[in-house]
């Protein structure tokens, strides 16, 4: 299973590196507030990286919301069969 996953994430690098070599040519990006000259292939990797750490953030937000809201919900619960038990039993 290791060897596969070094395989693939050899393939991955070698692909990133012929795309960064053939896309080598500098652009400009005008943000508004700065003015970046980056490589075709630089930007790319960096609207990747934001991209994904985006999508992680989202996930993970989602996430951690429900559990949030199913345990403050299974504390309602709980706090409701208490009061509703018998006191002497």
């Amino acid at each position: 299973m290791r060897l596969i996953v070094t395989l693939i994430l050899l393939l991955f690098i070698a692909a990133g590196i012929v795309l960064g070599a053939l896309n080598a040519d500098m652009v400009g990006y005008d943000l508004g507030f700065v003015q970046l000259s980056l490589p075709k292939g630089a930007a790319l990797l960096a609207a990747l990286v934001v991209g994904w750490l985006l999508g992680g953030l989202t996930a993970w937000l989602g996430v951690s919301a429900r559990r949030q809201r199913l345990r403050r919900k299974a504390k309602g619960q709980e706090s409701g069969e208490a009061k509703t038990s018998p006191a002497g039993a």
